[in-house]
């Protein structure tokens, strides 16, 4: 591939560029257009943004030209939010759910995350690799560049282990930049009388040798009624933190008090979910730097309206994040445009509120932002040249079959 290239003819060019830090408040609105412009890359970074008319003499002699044809350009999605590996799916609870049974008493007659984690302990490494490339394949074909993935549908350590290793698999591939999280997501049936040997074991064992592997990154810890308690899950977190790992938290989705104010208290990387989140808890998270990662996706599929707080998260200047939470049961979603259309329709973001949210401040979330989630000299090359001519139109064209040309490190990723 050539070292140098030149991205000509944009028509619009969002760059998301601004201050080294998530943006909050009105700083969310801020995305950088500029019109009639062009991009110079070098070796998979960009060197060089603004106006065609201003980067032309600086275009080198043999660079490989890219014509955008008018389009709009933006940097990748990140999603920052994923139950990226998994074997099966729960087609047959959705069908349930739909006929009024709820995912909570689902999860209590043995389906939910319990049937999921049946399907992946099954399935060897090779079958589960496939899969979870077939789900990553959709997901880069909607111009998802940078995924935070989970483990947690393997609850013991042959299964969890195997489903990091996938990950990094994929990772290996280059197509994306991958960021694996292991997750205590729930207690398995095998343990359902001895709870607190669980957790112990989870935090003592499976997260030391997780993060000794370097197959994780963080630790993710779903705390709720059925899931685990604020106490269990402040257990795993504080053994993950001493384990060098960055902390996260599944959240207040159900019922507020069940782990915001334990994210503030931990200085977290992230809290997620937060439909049912306080504003006193939102304060307390504002206060520790904890980034509110906001998860429409689920809301919408579980049928339900109760979605998070976002305007009060903006008024109250929290660096919001917007992710899929891909997942067989609650969100299987892989599109971050549908996010953005839920979120504008839904919570009451502008287009560049949401486009924010699932690009630069996703990406210092995941504590790549330095490299990742906008377009600046300096960043690596991932963005995309849409179908269209203008950013709002991600938002707007709700649910529609677009397909823009990807690109990682500046190589452009051929879908045939």
């Amino acid at each position: 591939m050539p070292t140098s290239i030149a991205v000509v003819n944009i028509g619009q060019l969002v760059t998301l560029a601004g201050p080294p830090r998530p943006r909050v408040g009105m700083e969310l609105s801020e995305i950088g257009q500029i019109s009639d412009a062009a991009m110079i890359i070098q070796d998979g970074l960009i060197e060089a943004v603004g106006s065609y008319n201003d980067l032309l003499p600086s275009i080198p002699k043999f660079a490989h030209i890219v014509d955008a044809a008018g389009r709009c350009v933006t940097p990748g999605f990140v999603d920052a939010h994923t139950h990226l590996v998994f074997a099966g799916n729960r087609a047959a609870e959705f069908e349930q759910r739909i006929a009024g049974q709820s995912y909570q008493k689902i999860a209590a007659n043995g389906g939910g995350i319990l049937r999921t984690v049946r399907l992946t302990r099954a399935a060897t490494e090779d079958e589960l690799f496939n899969e979870t490339r077939r789900h990553f394949a959709w997901m880069l074909r909607s111009g998802t560049t940078t995924i935070e993935a989970k483990s947690g549908y393997g609850l013991d350590r042959d299964t969890e282990l195997r489903m990091l290793r996938v990950i990094a698999r994929l990772a290996e591939e280059g197509f994306a930049t991958f960021l694996p999280t292991l997750l205590a997501h729930a207690v398995p049936p095998e343990f359902a009388n001895r709870r607190a040997e669980y957790v112990r074991w989870f935090a003592n064992e499976l997260v030391p040798e997780a993060a000794k592997a370097r197959l994780a990154a963080s630790c993710d810890v779903y705390c709720d009624d059925h899931a685990f308690t604020v106490e269990e899950t402040r257990t795993i977190l504080e053994a993950a933190g001493r384990s060098g790992m960055e902390l996260r938290l599944h959240c207040e989705q159900f019922r507020s008090g069940t782990g915001a104010d334990l994210a503030a208290a931990l200085r977290a990387r992230t809290a997620d979910h937060l439909e049912t989140v306080t504003r006193e808890s939102l304060l307390a998270l504002k206060d520790a730097s904890v980034q509110p990662v906001i998860l429409p996706g689920s809301v919408f599929a579980l049928g339900s309206n109760a979605y998070a707080p976002a305007r009060l998260m903006v008024d109250l200047e929290l660096p919001i994040v917007l992710a899929t939470d891909f997942n067989p049961g609650s969100s299987p979603i892989v599109s971050i445009p549908f996010i953005l259309s839920l979120a504008c329709v839904h919570m009451g973001l502008s287009p560049a509120e949401a486009l924010t949210a699932a690009t630069i401040n996703a990406a210092w979330s995941l504590g790549v932002g330095r490299r990742n989630g906008s377009i600046e000299p300096g960043k690596q090359a991932d963005f995309l040249i849409h179908e269209f001519e203008d950013y709002r139109e991600l938002a707007y064209f709700i649910a529609s079959p677009a397909q823009p040309r990807v690109f990682t490190a500046g190589i452009e990723v051929n879908f045939s």
